[in-house]
Parts: C-alpha cells; sequence; structure tokens
C-alpha cells in the first residue's frame, strides 16, 4: 500500500492523522474485514459476501466472547446483551458500513493516482454506553451500540504468477481461538510469532501439531496433493469411463472450517469455483508429513486473492518453539517449481472471472 490514508469514524472524516491499519485494530477490538476495488477502481471485490462475513463475525463474538467484540469497560449486564441478541445482524452492520462508504467514497476518489486500487478495512467495536436499558430499543439504539471505524488507503496490486511474487511461507504458532470471526485482537495475540519469523517468510502458517497445516495469520492456505489412496487395477479401470478435465488422482486440500480457520471470502470462492469446474476438492489440513505429495500450493485473501507458494518452512521440533527465536530453530524446507502451477494457474483465472460477475459498481455509493 502507498499513497494517502484517511480514516472514517461513524462516516466522518478523522482530523487527526490516520494511524496504519494494525494500529487501528490494536487500538479497537471488534469484527472487521478488508476488501478493495478492482477494474480501475470501478469495482469493489465480492462487496456482499465482505458484508456477510462483518456481519457474521460480529455476530459470533457477540454470542461466544463479548469482551473481543466491546470496549474495554464496556458494563456487560445480562440485561443489557438481552437487548441487542436478537437484532438483525447482517442489516444493522451493514446499515454501519453502507452509510460509512457512501461518505468515504467520494472523499477516496479524488486520492487516488494512475493504477492504483482502493483498499478498505471496515471495523464494528461494541459501547454499551451508548444503550439505555430502561427502554423499549429500536433499531435505532442498536445502531448507536457500534462504532465503525473505515480506514481507506491506496493499493497496487501485485502482478500474478511471477516468481518475485510468490510466497515463503513459516509455519510457527497454534491455531486460534475463535477462529470461525475476525477479530481484531488477533492482530496484537500474533505478535509473538514474529519473533519467529525467518527473514524470508512473506506469511506466517498456523498448525495444530506441527504437522497439520490450518491457515496463515492473514491468508487462507491451499494445496494442489496427489492422493495417497492407492487404488487396485479394477478399481482405476472403472473410473476410465468418467470424464474429467482434471487427473482424478489430484485433489485440493484445505482444513476445514470445523478445524478452526477462518472463512475466508476468496477461500469460499475458491472452493465453489472448484465444484464447478471439475477439481476434486477435500477439505482436510494438509500434512507436513505427507509434503512429497504436493505438487502445489498457494494462500488467499482480500487483498491479493491468490498467491502462490514458493517455499515452505517447518521447525524440525514443534513442540520447543516457545523459548526459541527463527535464528535458534532448525527448519526443514518444501520447494516449489518456480511460479505457480497449472492448477492454480487455472483457480485464479476462474475466481477473477467470478470477481467480474460479482463486481459491485462503486458508483453506487456517489450521490
Amino acid at each position: 500500500m502507498s499513497g494517502p490514508v484517511f480514516l472514517f469514524v461513524n462516516g466522518v472524516v478523522s482530523p487527526v492523522p490516520t494511524p496504519p491499519v494494525t494500529k487501528l485494530l490494536e487500538s479497537h477490538p471488534g469484527a472487521y474485514t478488508t476488501f478493495r476495488t478492482h477494474n480501475n477502481g470501478l469495482q469493489l471485490l465480492f462487496w456482499e459476501r465482505h458484508l456477510r462475513r462483518i456481519a457474521n463475525s460480529a455476530k459470533i463474538l457477540f454470542d461466544t466472547c463479548p469482551k473481543l467484540l466491546f470496549q474495554p469497560g464496556t458494563n456487560l449486564t445480562s440485561t443489557s446483551l438481552q437487548q441487542i441478541k436478537s437484532m438483525q445482524w447482517e442489516s444493522v452492520i451493514s446499515s454501519l458500513v453502507n452509510d460509512s462508504m457512501i461518505k468515504a467514497i467520494p472523499y477516496a476518489l479524488k486520492e487516488r493516482k494512475g493504477e492504483t486500487e482502493l483498499a478498505f478495512t471496515a471495523l464494528v467495536s461494541g459501547n454499551m454506553d451508548n444503550l439505555t436499558i430502561d427502554k423499549r430499543v429500536g433499531e435505532e439504539d442498536i445502531r448507536r451500540v457500534f462504532d465503525l471505524h473505515l480506514h481507506v488507503s491506496l493499493y497496487a496490486p501485485v502482478v500474478f504468477g511471477t516468481r518475485a511474487t510468490g510466497a515463503h511461507l513459516a509455519v510457527v504458532g497454534n491455531g486460534r481461538d475463535v477462529a470461525n470471526a475476525k477479530y481484531s485482537d488477533w492482530v496484537r495475540m500474533r505478535k509473538p510469532l514474529e519473533k519467529l519469523r525467518p527473514p524470508s517468510a512473506t506469511e506466517l502458517l498456523l498448525s495444530k501439531d506441527g504437522d497439520q497445516i490450518l491457515e496463515g495469520c492473514l491468508t487462507n492456505f491451499f494445496v494442489i496433493c496427489r492422493k495417497d489412496n492407492i487404488e487396485d487395477d479394477s478399481e482405476r479401470a472403472e473410473k476410465t469411463h468418467l470424464k474429467s478435465t482434471y487427473d482424478h488422482t489430484l485433489e485440493l486440500q484445505t482444513a476445514p472450517i470445523s478445524d478452526g480457520v477462518l472463512p475466508g471470502v476468496v477461500r469460499e470462492v475458491v472452493l465453489e469455483v472448484c465444484l464447478e469446474i471439475g477439481i476434486p476438492i477435500r477439505e482436510v489440513a494438509p500434512s507436513w508429513s505427507k509434503r512429497h505429495l504436493w505438487e502445489e500450493a498457494f494462500i488467499t485473501n482480500g487483498l491479493r486473492l491468490l498467491q502462490h507458494v514458493e517455499t515452505i518452512r517447518v521447525p524440525s521440533s514443534w513442540h520447543s518453539l516457545g523459548s526459541k527465536t527463527w535464528k535458534e530453530i532448525t527448519w526443514h524446507e518444501k520447494q516449489f517449481k518456480h511460479g505457480p502451477g497449472s492448477i492454480t494457474m487455472t483457480i485464479q483465472g476462474e475466481v477473477i472471472k467470478r470477481a467480474k460477475l460479482e463486481g459491485y459498481p462503486i458508483a453506487s455509493f456517489v450521490t
């Protein structure tokens, strides 16, 4: 990211210098999502999906761990919580985000330059102090319970597919708590992992046990893997009549949501397009001990969409990570051929097609 950054708080541009997005997230609890424009600033990528995701994340935090949603010191009494428990989460949260986007988009478009896109992080934080508990609560009262911070910056998309843009990954930590929600406190919680980051690593991966790989700190993780079950000749012969574009001995693997990974927006799109075009999918955490079966790997998030993987490092001793820095660790490394593999490139192309199909016009926010 480069160029001017802006912060809108409940639809009003902040008069103070805008902090980096990580500092914003460290300073406020809540649910958030990060998204951007594409097509030369004309459309938002997977806008409706991002709205659903931030609303779902806020509801999950409210239901399971309210302290991750509300400002510190908020009086979370059973009475006050009950008043907003049954609200229409998607409607209320979407309305808050849309209101801020209407204010922010014209402002940001004036600052957009050249080939850059606009990147946004929307953060919803709760503040029960704004709720009066001695009267019947309506939708407007509920809206006032939440503050909406909208961070806006310029983003230069990375060209997909070149060796220089490949990801270098390192497995360094355990999975997240409340992993099915995207929440700001994770930015603070992942900081201790940084001491384990090798200098070449561009993303850190999380694991159950040093073998089963769940996701990245900022991404979802996928491998194209050769199937490890061996069919006998008769079973193989039975399948020869099935016409498929892709070798049935290969499959896409990624950890299931039930293992404790974030249901990423692009993760969802990848699974949908693979089902459509016939790439076999198995939702299982890729196993490092079976890395000899891995043919390709990639990661996904809302800004880069897909990024192919060049290397993955895993520590030789998982249980000693807590007392070490990256310099003290002996690493095992898996290298992939330079550049994305053919299936990764196919999936990337299909995701781009879906992005164009679902593109939300930025002009909708300009009155």
